[in-house]
C-alpha cells in the first residue's frame, strides 16, 4: 500500500520472519524514496515485540545481534508478561533494545546512510512471523 497526501509519502511492507529473524529492509526502502525527493523518513514497526535497527549485514552482524539478544533476555518463566509461549515475556521487552523506530535523512531521494549501514527488521518472537513496517517521508518544503 502506498500513498501521498500534504507532504507525506507513506507505504507499508509486509515481512515474514519466519525463516530469519534479522531481515534486511534496505533495498525496499530505497527503492520507496528513490523518487520522493528530500526529507525525512521514519520507519517505523507497530508491533509490541519487534524493532528496526541500522547495522552491518552478511558479515556475521545478523547473528551477532541475535545472540546477544538472547543472552539479555533469556526465554525462560522469569518474566511477568506470562501469555504465549515460555520466555514470550522477553520478546516484549526486545522493542526497549531495538527501537520500533528510527528516522532518517533523505536528500534528493537518497538515504543519508554510513557506508555499511543497512536497515534491518529484529524479530526473536516465533509466534507471529508476520510483520509491518510503515514507511513515512516528509517530504523537504512540504
Amino acid at each position: 500500500m502506498a500513498s501521498t497526501n500534504d507532504g507525506w509519502r507513506c507505504r507499508e511492507l509486509s515481512v515474514d520472519t519466519e525463516e530469519r529473524n534479522v531481515v534486511d529492509l534496505t533495498d525496499e526502502v530505497v527503492a520507496f524514496c528513490r523518487a520522493a525527493g528530500s526529507g525525512l523518513l521514519s520507519v517505523f514497526v507497530p508491533h509490541a515485540t519487534a524493532g528496526v535497527a541500522l547495522v552491518e549485514t552478511g558479515s556475521g552482524s545478523e547473528v551477532d545481534l541475535v545472540e546477544a539478544l538472547v543472552r539479555l533476555l533469556p526465554r525462560d518463566d522469569r518474566y511477568r508478561h506470562r501469555h504465549g509461549g515460555i520466555g514470550h515475556g522477553a520478546d516484549h521487552v526486545l522493542p526497549a533494545l531495538v527501537s520500533p523506530s528510527l528516522v532518517i535523512p533523505v536528500d534528493d531521494g537518497a538515504l543519508m546512510l554510513g557506508t555499511w549501514q543497512r536497515i534491518v527488521l529484529v524479530d526473536l518472537n516465533a509466534d507471529n512471523p508476520h510483520r509491518r513496517v510503515r514507511l513515512s517521508l516528509l517530504r523537504a518544503g512540504g
